[in-house]
């Protein structure tokens, strides 16, 4: 038996295929996510440029090898309050990461994550993703460059890099902001 699909329905299912592929594809990369969510409430963003990776180096030792090799280096913490919120976001780093990144560490307690990936190009590693979920508050730490494979399996395993996501809030000044009494005390 065969089915015999009108001109008009071929269309129709051309159309959803696209539409179903590029919704699959929105956040498929670092640079769709980044600028994606930006913009959203209560984010903050880091995105941090080449001539000011140097002080990023002071955090400590580890991290000032790992920023002499940086060409790219993003921080964004976003809200997940709700566990539908974690869902999403937890299913977007997926598909970032999904066959192109190999994960050296993964944490899973229920919805929370602390997922290390990278993307190999021969010897190096050439990126690296830190995704962090506590039903809280996600963030993700990325890097490009060259960089040592292992001295970032080091440093996934001693949390160097959830060091350097509190380093880059400090450095920017992002923490917490002194209560009234705080700031009266110091005047």
């Amino acid at each position: 038996m065969v089915i015999q699909i009108n001109h008009p329905m071929k269309k129709m299912i051309v159309l959803s295929t696209l539409v179903l592929l590029s919704s699959c594809g929105t956040y498929n990369s670092i640079d769709n996510f980044y600028d994606a969510h930006k913009e959203d409430d209560q984010v903050t963003a880091i995105r941090v440029p080449r001539f000011m990776m140097s002080m990023l180096g002071t955090i400590s030792p580890e991290m000032k090898s790992l920023v002499g090799n940086t060409k790219d280096l993003r921080f964004m913490q976003f809200p997940s309050a709700t566990v539908e919120r974690t869902t999403f976001l937890n299913q977007q780093m997926n598909g970032i990461t999904g066959s192109s990144f190999i994960e050296v560490f993964r944490k899973n307690d229920n919805l929370n994550r602390n997922v290390v990936s990278i993307r190999e190009k021969r010897d190096a590693v050439k990126e690296i993703l830190i995704y962090n979920n506590n039903n809280r508050n996600g963030s993700f730490l990325y890097f490009n460059g060259d960089f040592d494979p292992a001295k970032v399996r080091q440093m996934a395993q001693n949390e160097e890099f959830q060091k350097l996501g509190e380093g880059l809030i400090d450095q920017y000044n992002l923490g917490s902001k002194p209560s009234v009494d705080q700031q009266q005390n110091t005047n």
